[in-house]
């Protein structure tokens, strides 16, 4: 089928041309046949294209009679052809030179934005921050609180069996992803639907800051264990909520990569956690009983600021409209957009595809939806593949290093501050090398991204666990002082995090938040987030057991092993997302699995045999999805 390039250059398929045809077709903006699913991901790409003038002038209107927004009628009229039209705003007569003018500044100069959305921003970054923090700085402090509740074997004078030891060190570490898994990132829905974005990120960041004074002041496992399942409840809606809302907020142009901010600062975080190791290291202190608990406590200072920012940002414009709040929605969008044409674009445009939404899930529910992700074979490809993308962002091992690497290190040979100095360095690699993803995501893609690192993975997670080999300890249980061994150990954990973070770091959550067809895509991201956490637990609860059962060497190998499974799974299973339409994206998960994996692995020889036998005559592969040709660029 021929292909046609739109006003942007993305490529269209001779059935999706049919399916624009069939949207010209519309009298009505809200009439949408909601079984057609290719027409339902078409009219969600432009609800307004096709609809004749002077029937989206009508329904303007009367949007405005019904919500009191007559003072405002012109610029609704202009926002809404603006939206009908994006790409040529330059030919509508009735916008001003001024408009025109801002209208162009959105792509000429798309970080020229008011200074309340850079506010929000900070804050968004801020919460992200605190998601760090919370899940790397009890790396310092475990080694610490474990010998002050005696939490240690027989074998050094301790109170519990060695298996004992390792389930409470893992039930410890693992407590706030275990309650994320059960019942935090199921919580996030009721809770916005109850206090709006603004108030479950208060709610979520005042967890996060109680819940740090309660590890600081803990006086046995136990109590710490609660403590951290408590601050659960608080990561799990803070991390599906502060990427929604900023989503929400941000104009189009910027959106992708606001939303791309949640993952860099929270590896801002995680380093900041480990910094916070260093600071307050039990043994830099007088008390060494103190240390612990400054390192735990210190995580309550950045939630905090949150909750104070969180009150000076808008709500989120798209959940008042959901509420009815239509003149809060404009009072939002007028003080996060530059002018007030934009404004009203926006507050229109978003206004008409939550109308459609409703229709389309009148009569369902959660539940109902929930079901749609495996009985839909559209649904259920998106579904596998993002359950792929999410435990592997689990079991590459990363978390390893940020919840055990201090444990690690001391074990390969370093002192204990000098274990929480080579933690220090885990985090900072970790956040400088989040930054190149802002750009290579969009360039190279997810899936190229992750499958160009997930080897590289699993060469560092095999070179750290084989660099324990080198110059044991004399004795069982003795430390080595081999600076090849130390330098070797540190170099395979530091090579990990340069290749984790513009790969499996970015690219699950991004992946998974576009992965779905919108009016599945909340109950989607929820399967996805709780995907993570549950696997986030289990790696946090077995790695003490790995450790003891099959020392470093076989638990760091365990993982490099899972990177190498991870790499073929995403290869068959996984397709590109990058720069798709919602059409385009239907029109990529409504391939067979066995078509797409049966192409994918044809495509594996084609550049096994060009880069590695060097065959490079061979025959092209044909582009696979048909107007997608774009899909293999790099």
């Amino acid at each position: 089928m021929a292909d046609v390039k739109d006003e942007k250059g993305r490529v269209s398929s001779g059935s999706s041309g049919q399916e624009k045809e069939n949207i010209k077709e519309r009298e009505d903006i809200y009439a949408v046949d909601t079984s057609d699913t290719r027409q339902l991901a078409a009219v969600f790409e432009n609800p307004l294209e096709g609809i004749p003038h002077e029937q989206l002038m009508e329904d303007v209107t009367k949007f405005c009679e019904e919500y009191d927004l007559m003072n405002h009628l012109d610029d609704m009229k202009k926002g809404a052809l603006v939206s009908q039209q994006p790409y040529n705003y330059a030919n509508i007569a009735e916008l001003t030179p001024e408009e025109k003018n801002a209208l162009e500044r959105e792509h000429t100069h798309k970080w020229s934005q008011p200074a309340t959305l850079y506010w929000l921003v900070v804050m968004c970054s801020m919460a992200a921050a605190v998601q760090g923090m919370d899940e790397t700085v009890n790396n310092g402090a475990q080694a610490f609180y474990l010998a002050r509740f005696n939490v240690l074997p027989y074998s050094q004078g301790g109170r519990y069996s060695q298996n004992m030891v390792d389930n409470i060190t893992g039930l410890v570490v693992g407590a706030p992803y275990l309650c994320c898994c059960l019942m935090g990132s199921w919580l996030t829905e009721p809770l916005n639907a109850v206090f709006a974005r603004r108030g479950t990120i208060f709610i979520s960041c005042m967890i996060a800051a109680l819940a740090s004074i309660w590890e600081g002041v803990a006086n046995s496992w136990v109590n710490l264990f609660l403590a951290r399942y408590f601050l659960g409840f608080g990561i799990g809606s803070k991390s599906s909520t502060v990427p929604v809302y900023s989503a929400e907020c941000a104009p189009a142009p910027i959106r992708g990569a606001l939303v791309m901010q949640w993952q860099m600062w929270t590896a801002f975080g995680i380093m900041l956690g480990n910094i916070m190791g260093v600071a307050f290291g039990g043994q830099t202190l007088a008390r060494e009983d103190l240390g612990w608990r400054l390192m735990l406590g210190s995580t309550v200072v950045a939630p905090l600021i949150v909750c104070a920012q969180v009150y000076f940002c808008p709500e989120s414009p798209r959940w008042l409209i959901q509420h009815n709040k239509l003149h809060q929605a404009h009072r939002s969008f007028q003080r996060l957009r530059p002018t007030e044409l934009q404004a009203a674009r926006d507050l229109y445009y978003t206004y008409v595809g939550v109308q459609i939404e409703r229709k389309i899930n009148t009569g369902k529910n959660f539940f109902t939806k929930f079901a749609e992700l495996f009985t839909v074979p559209r649904n259920r490809r998106a579904t596998l593949a993002t359950w792929i993308i999410m435990f592997m962002q689990q079991f590459c091992g990363v978390n390893v290093i940020a919840y055990y690497s201090t444990t690690i290190f001391e074990q390969g040979g370093y002192s204990s501050n000098s274990a929480l100095l080579a933690s220090m360095g885990t985090g900072i690699l970790n956040w400088v090398f989040a930054l190149p993803a802002l750009f290579t995501i969009d360039t190279w893609g997810r899936r190229n991204l992750v499958l160009f690192t997930l080897p590289f993975l699993c060469i560092c997670m095999l070179w750290t666990g084989f660099s324990f080999w080198i110059d044991p300890p004399a004795t069982f249980g003795g430390v080595s002082k081999s600076t090849a061994r130390t330098g070797m150990i540190t170099t395979g954990m530091y090579l990990y995090e340069v290749f984790y973070s513009p790969g499996m770091g970015p690219v699950p959550f991004s992946y998974s938040a576009e992965a779905f067809p919108l009016h599945v895509r909340v109950v989607g991201m929820s399967w996805a987030t709780a995907t993570t956490w549950c696997f986030n637990f289990i790696l946090s609860f077995t790695f003490p057991h790995l450790l003891t059962t099959f020392k470093p060497q076989g638990a760091f190998a365990w993982y490099g092993v899972w990177c190498l499974i991870g790499w073929v799974g995403l290869l068959m299973f996984m397709p590109e997302t990058k720069a798709l339409t919602l059409e385009e994206l239907d029109q990529v998960f409504s391939v067979p699995t066995w078509k797409h994996t049966s192409y994918q692995l044809k495509s594996a020889k084609w550049h096994f045999n060009k880069w590695f036998l060097f065959k490079r005559n061979q025959t092209p592969l044909p582009p696979f999805y048909r107007g997608a040709n774009r899909l293999n660029e790099s």
